[in-house]
């Protein structure tokens, strides 16, 4: 029965709690070069090696000065100036004025910049034009404002994106230590599954679930392992399952609700697995099992007892799409040494009602489109996408996000504020 399963909130406590266990074993290590990094996760923290910015900077071109002498809006005589690049000059004599452009040192004396869209000049001298001032420290980062010589400015744990890679870079460092990816055995099952390069048969389709969660995998920090698809026969399940042993983490696509020939469960029995939930009131993706092996082969994938966890994800498309992303994922970010796990959910506002269709008690997460870019002030902008339930890729490809209608929700109002599940 429904109400027997676990809620959506209930099954995600059980599914972070393994994450949990499995951050206490940090993944192995590699270095690779930082222009490779990107996608990585940080494996030894990233440290200052000098004050940052090294020097007082100045963020206008402009005049260097002292705030008083600037604020009197006498002309004060221009002593120098100095380039971005080039090193820092003074001291500043009182009731003087240094010439600086954006990003070069500030001359020491001086305690404001001037900016030149605010000043008189004339024969090298220069006042601040009336009735402006300007305050102590105006258009200056003062020296180790930033971090200082010796601080952490990331941790072991942190995906690295374009801004991680540039604050190495300005540290210096040319390459960096990340986590190995952790290896994801991608196992489809069914006897209806086909090559995407061959032409199905009657009663036939392609696989399109192999290289969709390959690429979900991949976007998530792993490192995907599609394995042959296996037919709905028990012996070609074992084998299956045996030969994706060494993986650190195992997704199987197919086969887990009750039907004659959904044979995973029972393949999986009979390698010793713990089934933590074989169903989640959730709608796609109800029949999603959760469980772990034992005697894996792999380290990194392997909690504290020494067994490896493996999801048994509902073979259609958009139900294996959903049931990632939820409890997958998570797990796989743990994997690969992450401090950022978990789903990634964001508030958006409905534009058209809708009402909850199907089975009641489930939390449904439906495909939706999204307006990230809605006008000022209002929240992005999302609606659902017209769908024939949860093997309709056509849907899929033209969602950007899932719609999340809670469990005990009827219906949901235009202009309600709703969440979204964001891939």
């Amino acid at each position: 029965m429904s109400s027997d399963l676990p809620g959506y909130e209930q099954a995600a406590a059980v599914v972070s709690g393994y994450a949990d266990q499995l951050l206490k074993r940090r993944p192995r290590i590699e270095r690779v070069d930082l222009a490779a990094a990107a996608g990585r996760i940080l494996a030894q923290p990233i440290c200052a090696d000098r004050d940052q910015p090294p020097f007082a900077r100045s963020t206008r071109d402009g005049f260097a000065c002292r705030a008083a002498d600037a604020s009197t809006h006498r002309f004060l005589h221009v002593a120098g100036a100095t380039r971005a690049g080039e090193a820092p000059a003074g001291p500043l004599d009182p009731g003087a004025a240094w010439e600086i452009m954006t990003g070069a040192p500030v001359p020491a004396g001086a305690d404001a910049v001037m900016m030149i869209e605010h000043v008189d000049v004339a024969n090298r001298q220069v006042r601040l034009a009336p009735p402006r001032t300007v305050t102590q420290g105006e258009n200056i980062v003062a020296q180790g404002a930033q971090a200082q010589e010796g601080d952490e400015l990331l941790s072991a744990g942190t995906p690295i994106t374009f801004a991680q890679v540039a604050l190495a870079a300005e540290c210096g460092y040319s390459a960096i230590d990340v986590f190995v990816r952790p290896c994801v055995a991608i196992l489809t099952t069914g006897d209806e599954l086909v090559p995407v390069d061959s032409a199905p048969g009657p009663g036939q389709i392609r696989n399109s679930n192999a290289p969709m969660l390959a690429a979900m995998v991949a976007a998530a920090g792993g490192e995907p392992w599609v394995l042959p698809a296996a037919a709905d026969d028990a012996s070609a399940l074992d084998a299956a399952l045996a030969r994706a042993a060494r993986a650190d983490l195992l997704l199987i696509s197919g086969g887990v609700s009750a039907g004659k020939f959904d044979l995973v469960e029972p393949a999986l029995a009979r390698k010793g697995a713990q089934f933590h939930f074989t169903g989640v009131r959730i709608q796609p993706g109800k029949p999603l099992v959760f469980g772990e092996l034992p005697h894996s082969n792999a380290p990194t994938g392997q909690n504290e007892n020494g067994t490896k966890c493996f999801f048994g994800l509902p073979g259609n498309p958009v139900s294996s799409a959903v049931t990632f992303l939820l409890f997958a994922a998570p797990i796989l970010a743990a994997l690969a040494g992450s401090l950022v796990s978990g789903p990634r959910f964001a508030l958006a506002q409905l534009t058209k009602e809708t009402s909850k269709h199907g089975k009641s008690g489930l939390t449904r997460f439906l495909p939706a489109s999204c307006n990230f870019n809605p006008p000022s002030g209002q929240l992005p902008q999302v609606e659902l996408v017209p769908w024939q339930g949860s093997g309709d890729l056509a849907a899929l490809g033209r969602s950007n996000c899932f719609l999340v209608i809670p469990e005990e929700a009827s219906r949901l109002e235009s202009g309600a504020i709703v969440r979204i599940l964001l891939p």
